[in-house]
């Protein structure tokens, strides 16, 4: 059974930082991509940044500039460094990876259980 197990959420004032942590767990034979999506209420989930497994990386355009997205790919781990930070991003934070599980010859796609983040004064 895939797991991802996110963890670093929290409230910060704006213009903090925080960094999100994700970490998959279970029979994984490799992973693709590795990303964070958030939702905040009644909006859609949104792309916040995805990590490709070389490296190469895609951002929401709200977060250009400010977020970092990184990988170790040892520990089947990714991370979100949130610089700077503002109001409008208060939402759920969402880690989510295509990988091939253990005995499988197509990959799936998973998703966290969920951290809260809450920018606020």
């Amino acid at each position: 059974q895939v797991q991802l197990v996110e963890s670093g959420g929290g409230l910060v004032q704006p213009g903090g930082s925080l960094r999100l942590s994700c970490a998959a767990s279970g029979s994984i034979l490799s992973i693709n991509v590795m990303g964070w999506y958030r939702q905040a209420p009644g909006k859609r989930r949104e792309l916040v940044a995805r990590i490709g497994s070389s490296g190469n990386t895609n951002y929401g355009d709200s977060v250009k500039g400010r977020h970092t997205i990184s990988r170790d790919n040892a520990k089947n781990t990714v991370y979100l460094q949130m610089n700077n930070l503002k109001p409008e991003d208060t939402a759920v934070y969402y880690c989510n990876a295509i990988l091939r599980p253990g005995g499988m010859s197509y990959e799936n796609m998973y998703w966290g259980q969920g951290t809260q983040v809450t920018v606020s004064s």
